[in-house]
């Protein structure tokens, strides 16, 4: 199985549709687009039955965690999906993934074995799982994104267009459907790098009026569900 880990800081920022377009015209001769192109991203979040990660990340703590599985396209009980185990402290964001299946991933969350041979990594996410007790799907995360990469460097770059989300048929292999977190036109930028922003990068996020900020898809559709249930009440 592929295990991944990573340690970065990661910026996130809301552009509308004119600054994307800003912006993907200015990273021209700096950045590349990576070979996948525009991929669609399905994210399904585990949480507690009382939404207890979720609501302690919306406190924004120096420390937050989370975990989900993801796939690229609609996904299939034989077809790679990534187990990914997210921690925030203090700026600094730690992943830890796991490639698996499906059937895998349930027979794990309902208490049965391991996710992985052993090691750290396991170690890690089993940990996660056995402290939560009950983890089950809570929200569906979908949106389009398309990844820069700066040939020779760290640094990382991705536009993620149309994200939206499902509280029902919480499955990745059912569609990539689902109800829009932003308006239209609008998309969520991360940049993701070990060390420093590059200088160029921070002229032209200047330039164009692109101010970082704090945007949780999970937590904005957590938002919207509230929302929901208090306005039919």
């Amino acid at each position: 199985m592929a295990i991944t880990v990573m340690q970065r800081y990661e910026l996130k920022y809301l552009l509308s549709g004119e600054q994307t377009e800003y912006l993907r015209n200015r990273l021209r001769g700096h950045m590349e687009v990576d070979q996948y192109g525009k991929t669609s991203i399905a994210s399904l979040y585990y949480d507690t039955p009382t939404y207890r990660l979720i609501r302690t990340s919306l406190e924004k703590p120096l420390f937050k965690e989370k975990i989900r599985l993801r796939s690229y396209g609609i996904a299939t009980d034989t077809s790679p999906v990534f187990l990914e185990l997210k921690r925030k402290a203090y700026g600094i964001v730690y992943k830890r993934r796991v490639q698996t299946t499906i059937p895998l991933v349930e027979k794990f969350f309902s208490g049965d074995g391991d996710i992985c041979d052993g090691g750290q990594i396991n170690s890690e996410i089993k940990t996660f799982r056995d402290y939560y007790k009950t983890l089950v799907p809570a929200c569906l995360i979908i949106y389009d994104r398309v990844a820069y990469f700066e040939p020779g460097g760290d640094l990382r770059l991705t536009i993620d267009e149309n994200p939206r989300y499902r509280s029902e048929q919480l499955t990745l292999s059912h569609s990539m459907e689902g109800i829009s977190l932003l308006p239209p036109g609008w998309t969520i930028l991360e940049v993701k790098v070990q060390q420093a922003m590059p200088l160029w990068l921070t002229e032209i996020l200047s330039a164009g009026n692109i101010r970082k900020g704090s945007f949780s898809k999970y937590g904005e559709a957590y938002r919207q569900q509230l929302r929901k249930i208090q306005n039919s009440d």
